[in-house]
């Protein structure tokens, strides 16, 4: 729910801003609103969880994720629908963390712990395409509201699975809240993605780009330093100096650049290029969804206990690489059958090669009271990591369908085709880019997971879960 939420709306956009007379230079935040709360304030989300008991704040997170979607479906304007995406987001903040630290701590035996997080990896993979497919149904047959009243009643049977099932320690009291770190922090990532998003629209050289990125980047810095000093750090340093769970975080992110942007630019060139209805963009992305679930539960889940969790990695990001490498070659013309399927096919089955091994090995060995930072670290990487890759891969896109219209443009009657080309055109290299951002991703992967596959006896299954020397 919450992985899909940042997606279902993409599709759904078009008709939300008609009805909502959003412009298109506000349309945007629709989307960021949403990412920029759920990235910017996930460690403060995963200290809470820590704090008052992963069980509670993930219920808080699904009532309040539940209260926000109807708040954004009865929407009468575009500010309160960008405030109920925020909203969704902070709730999401609470939400994500939690669940991923409860799945960690309740499985230990090696064999169980990778089939958990083979079904978890499948779900976090495929939940921005399954939220392209939902979009496009609901979008079509109910209306663009739905895409957000839809979470509400699975909030509410969450709601009394958690109460039943699920069974928690109760919250650690030395956990304290660090308001400064939060305050940095966030306020870092916002400025970050801030700053990445209104470079579409005012160019990289513009004063207030340049000073959102380089506010973001001090502020960063200054949470660095602050963690080194505070009492109860945020982020407690030696979970990122932990070599493989660092390079775990840096995996989560290139590799989302690349894909949350790709995302993006196939739902737009499936409905504005190739013509597509809602339904038929959402049932486009089918096969990658499919993919991706197989390639983290019947590959990953299957040998990640014989296997370097980097030998997962390393062939997944270079799959998914091949993939993006085939859309570099799309055209006005291009058929989806040869064209957009096998590259669907290849980032998918590589997406979910690498989500579940990065999951499993990032909050792998864990202390307990760390467990819902960490786990909000690697969600953190994600969304963050997808915020940056839409915002920057789609400036550079939209500047280069620019350029190329006006180098090719010489007869007036001409402007509808050099157009579409020109969109396309710089789909392609921006594409190129993310092609470049995978394979860093893959690099990263393969020189910074070191950590070998758990030992295959008895004694592996005993022990509980403890934080590694650093």
């Amino acid at each position: 729910m919450v992985v899909l939420d940042a997606t279902i709306v993409n599709i759904a956009l078009p008709s939300a801003q008609a009805d909502l007379g959003i412009s298109n230079g506000n349309r945007q935040w629709v989307i960021t609103a949403y990412t920029l709360a759920f990235g910017g304030l996930l460690l403060l989300g995963g200290r809470v969880a820590d704090y008052v008991g992963r069980k509670r704040t993930f219920v808080i997170g699904l009532i309040g994720f539940a209260a926000a979607s109807g708040l954004g479906g009865a929407a009468v304007s575009s500010g309160m629908l960008f405030g109920a995406r925020a909203l969704q987001g902070a709730f999401a903040a609470l939400l994500a963390p939690s669940a991923l630290s409860l799945l960690t701590t309740s499985f230990s035996d090696p064999k169980e712990r990778a089939k958990a997080f083979g079904i978890y990896g499948a779900i976090a993979g495929g939940g921005s395409a399954i939220g392209l497919i939902a979009g496009g149904v609901l979008t079509e047959y109910l209306d663009w509201r739905w895409c957000l009243y839809v979470n509400v009643p699975i909030a509410i049977i969450a709601v009394f699975g958690a109460s039943g099932l699920l069974h928690d320690r109760p919250g650690h009291a030395e956990a304290r809240l660090d308001v400064p770190g939060a305050v940095l922090g966030c306020g870092g990532l916002v400025a970050i993605v801030y700053g990445f998003s209104e470079a579409e629209p005012r160019g990289w050289t513009d004063p207030l780009v340049l000073g959102l990125l380089a506010g973001g980047v001090a502020l960063l810095l200054a949470f660095v330093w602050w963690q080194t000093r505070a009492t109860h750090p945020l982020l407690p340093l030696h979970i990122i100096r932990d070599r493989n769970r660092a390079g775990c975080f840096l995996t989560m992110g290139m590799a989302t650049i690349g894909l949350f942007g790709t995302f993006l630019f196939m739902t737009y060139y499936l409905q504005t290029v190739l013509g597509y209805s809602p339904l038929k963009t959402g049932m486009a992305f089918l096969p990658m969804t499919v993919m991706i679930i197989i390639g983290s539960t019947q590959v990953s889940a299957r040998l990640m206990g014989r296997l370097p969790p980097r030998m997962l990695m390393v062939p997944g990001l270079i799959l998914a690489a091949g993939g993006l490498t085939i859309l570099t070659q799309l055209t006005v013309n291009a058929e989806y059958a040869a064209h957009v399927l096998p590259a669907e096919l290849l980032i998918g089955l590589g997406m979910g090669m690498t989500f579940m091994p990065v999951m499993s090995t990032a909050t792998q060995g864990v202390a307990p009271r760390d467990s819902g930072v960490t786990s909000a670290t690697v969600n953190t990487s994600q969304q963050v990591g997808g915020s940056i890759g839409t915002a920057l891969l789609n400036t550079i896109a939209t500047t280069t369908a620019t350029a190329y219209v006006a180098a090719n443009l010489r007869n007036p009657s001409q402007v509808d085709q050099i157009t579409r080309a020109g969109v396309v055109h710089g789909y392609t290299v921006a594409i190129w880019w993310a092609v470049a951002i995978m394979l860093v991703a893959a690099v990263i992967a393969g020189l910074m997971v070191t950590v070998k596959p758990p030992p295959r006896h008895p004694a592996a299954r005993e022990g509980s879960v403890t934080e590694p020397a650093t």
